[in-house]
């Protein structure tokens, strides 16, 4: 398991903040820590999940991830 940071661009509120929390949350292997605007914290199952398939579920909720980097 890895801590990731997300950064993502477009959220401006916190309706923006639960959306983006409902579809991390809905991804098998994730686990949802934190979510602020702009960015996203999260430990993950490398093994099950790419931050490819990361990025899908943000861009499915309507924002974009800039970055991805593992939290030390």
């Amino acid at each position: 398991m890895k801590t990731k940071e997300l950064t993502i661009s477009g959220m401006s509120c916190n309706h923006c903040v639960m959306h983006v929390r409902k579809a991390l949350s809905g991804v098998d292997g994730v686990t949802v820590q934190d979510v602020q605007i702009g960015r996203a914290q999260l430990t993950v199952d490398e093994s099950r999940v790419a931050d490819r398939v990361l990025s899908e579920a943000v861009a499915k909720a309507g924002y974009q991830v800039v970055g991805i980097t593992e939290a030390v």
